[in-house]
């Protein structure tokens, strides 16, 4: 929810700087709603699609193609919906040919955007691989280095934990600090019994 709610922001507020009071187009006029909105839900679809990528664990022909086909689509759709009549397309009629494809302000707002929305998550997610990994990540660094070749009794563990059943996200995580929280009371338990009996054989 946090990353969602600072993607919108920085979608909304920095379209709104970058485009306030600049000759956008040819004849000197700033850009409209129009123009604003698209470049807007542009940058949404490229900063949704990269933290898709970034998601995933392994690519496959179909994730390449989706994704690259969700950008293509938008494109082609506002080529489309431009050409019709401006009695359908309204204020839209020619806007990506005529008014933002020309524009390299367009396009540097939508690189900078993609990458403002999705530096945070990279971060968070190098951070969680590299101090506080979970299953997969383990194992994939250990497919990835070969280990599970030259360490087996490691890969044997480290798989048999993957399999275990586990929830997503919020849920997931909790239920591992419970079972964590857990075995440290059982180990201690463990550690204290034998001298509570031998303090009760003393006395």
């Amino acid at each position: 929810m946090g990353n969602g709610l600072y993607c919108s922001l920085i979608v909304f507020f920095l379209n709104i700087i970058i485009f306030y009071d600049q000759a956008f187009r040819a004849g000197g006029q700033t850009a409209d709603m129009t123009v604003l909105g698209t470049a807007m839900f542009t940058c949404v679809i490229y900063a949704v699609n990269c933290q898709i990528a970034l998601t995933m664990s392994h690519f496959t022909w179909i994730q390449h193609f989706l994704i690259g086909f969700s950008i293509i689509a938008w494109y082609v759709f506002l080529i489309l919906y431009g050409m019709m009549p401006p009695e359908y397309s309204g204020n839209a009629f020619r806007i990506f040919v005529e008014a933002l494809a020309p524009a390299p302000l367009f396009w540097l707002t939508t690189i900078l955007v993609t990458v403002a929305c999705n530096l945070p998550y990279l971060a968070h997610i190098s951070f969680q691989r590299s101090f506080s990994p979970m299953d997969h990540h383990i194992i994939q660094e250990i497919k990835y280095y070969k280990k599970d070749v030259e360490d087996r009794h490691m890969w044997t563990r480290e798989r048999s934990k993957a399999r275990q059943e586990t929830k997503i996200g919020f849920t997931a995580r909790v239920d591992a600090k419970i079972r964590h929280f857990k075995q440290m009371l059982q180990k201690k338990s463990s550690v204290l019994s034998p001298r509570v009996a031998l303090a009760a054989t003393r006395t």
